[in-house]
């Protein structure tokens, strides 16, 4: 049975995305440890991660709620977030609270059905499950099937769904009222009066990362204005 105080936690709170890929220069555990101690310092009551040692790093140092993806690539699906069964499998035994997967109505790898990997999380290990999703269908078939999160996390990030440089209040919006599950809003929050909007529209919580987490990108955006 999933753990609702945790849910609860969340609520009209912030999220931080504590997370750096091998070519960024913020990519090590001493790094992302900071990161994420300077994240909850700031207020943060969770935290968003991918892959293992983020997440033994961050359970064994903070004691806050761990939303965790696992990114990985496959052949034969565009799928990346928590693409199959044995990545849920790596990030349950590894400490995950929350997994959050790839919810898009795409092909998953090896034909694996969205069902069965939310089945895994919530029968097998009692996780909460997020799904991160870029259409208001999408939203709504994670609602249908029994996902405890929905994230607006991939808007703009699939083919099909509305491309944008701004966070999409629009389909927020749209989520907010017609359906009950808990949205997170999720994607290109690069100000605190963006986030204050997607509370004003309804979101349950909000995740920040790039925009708090990885300064190489924040100063980029600085350094645009001078050219």
């Amino acid at each position: 049975m999933i753990d609702n105080s945790i849910i609860e936690k969340l609520k009209n709170n912030l999220i931080v995305s504590c997370q750096a890929n091998s070519i960024e220069p913020m990519y090590s555990p001493e790094a992302l440890l900071l990161m994420a101690k300077s994240a909850i310092k700031g207020g943060a009551v969770a935290l968003r991660a991918e892959g293992n040692l983020p997440i033994r790093l961050f359970k064994s140092f903070f004691d806050v709620p761990v939303i965790v993806l696992l990114k990985k690539d496959y052949d034969d699906s565009e799928i990346y977030i928590t693409p199959t069964i044995k990545d849920v499998d790596s990030i349950a035994i590894a400490g995950a609270d929350i997994i959050a997967i790839d919810a898009t109505l795409r092909k998953r790898p090896f034909d694996q059905k969205l069902e069965d990997l939310l089945k895994r999380i919530k029968e097998r290990y009692g996780l909460i499950a997020m799904a991160d999703i870029s259409t208001y269908e999408e939203a709504k078939n994670a609602e249908n099937i029994g996902f405890d999160l929905i994230g607006t996390t991939l808007s703009g990030y699939t083919s099909y769904s509305k491309k944008s440089n701004e966070p999409d209040f629009e389909l927020l919006e749209k989520m907010v009222k017609n359906i009950k599950t808990p949205i997170i809003m999720e994607g290109k929050i690069n100000t605190p009066e963006q986030m204050k909007k997607a509370f004003e529209v309804g979101a349950y919580s909000v995740v920040v990362g790039s925009a708090i987490t990885r300064p190489h990108l924040i100063t980029e955006s600085f350094y645009k204005l001078t050219l």
